[in-house]
């Protein structure tokens, strides 16, 4: 028996607690949720920030398996594409992030690995932490539809005669307001864009479909299913 128990103890050891990492830009809150998860068993916080450089830097010093990141802060997308990629390689889970369809592909897109949102409760939080170092994904039955539906327009897209390449969430924002009609300008101010950028979005959109109008490309779109239901032919906005 004391032999048993002496080998419990051994397998019980071996078992490493999942490093975190907390990124949040008000400050207060990472500090509360640093401070909660440490009390957590099997997590271990290593570092928390928010600032940009400041995370870059902390999380290649100090290894965490997961970062826990608010998406609220700026230019988290690109953190999140930073963080995931392979010459950081840790996993990064979403706090508290927005079931909003496009967010949740744009999290997706850029390499987020969890999901948990402002409903879900510290346990919660803790078990998507723990599966997400461990290479699984618990996300909400709304956000998995989400991901569904971004799939299956994925597989539309390389069928037949589709693009080469698939769309971004952002250019298929794009392509959803000029199905509706709507200018550069007025696409530039719905999304509270620069100019500069959606023209930059538009030229990307017509040389994936590989069309020369925003007419063709909106009829692309449609026949394969990234638009709504077949409208009346839409007239060629205005370039400006």
């Amino acid at each position: 028996m004391a032999g048993e128990i002496a080998l419990a103890r051994g397998a019980h050891a071996e078992v490493r607690a999942v490093r975190v990492f907390v990124a949040a830009h008000v400050r207060f809150y990472r500090e509360a949720l640093a401070e909660i998860l440490a009390r957590e068993a099997g997590l271990e916080v290593v570092g928390a920030s928010g600032d940009r450089d400041e995370i870059l830097a902390c999380v290649a010093e100090a290894g965490p398996d997961v970062v826990l990141l608010d998406p609220a802060a700026a230019e988290s997308i690109e953190l999140i594409r930073e963080l995931a990629a392979p010459v950081v390689g840790v996993k990064v889970v979403a706090l508290a992030s927005s079931e909003a369809e496009l967010d949740v592909i744009a999290y997706a897109e850029a390499g987020v690995s969890g999901f948990v949102t402002s409903e879900e409760s510290l346990a919660d939080l803790v078990a998507t932490i723990v599966r997400a170092a461990h290479g699984e994904l618990v996300v909400s039955p709304q956000t998995a539809g989400s991901l569904l539906r971004r799939l299956t327009s994925l597989a539309a897209a390389h069928a037949g005669s589709s693009p080469a390449e698939p769309l971004t969430a952002r250019e298929l924002e794009v392509a959803r307001l000029l199905d509706d009609g709507l200018s550069n300008r007025q696409i530039a101010l719905r999304l509270q864009l620069e100019l500069p950028t959606v023209k930059h979005h538009m030229h990307h959109i017509l040389h994936k479909l590989g069309v020369a109008s925003r007419g063709e490309a909106v009829s692309r779109l449609r026949r394969h299913g990234l638009l709504a239901g077949e409208r009346a032919a839409v007239p060629e906005p205005a370039q400006d």
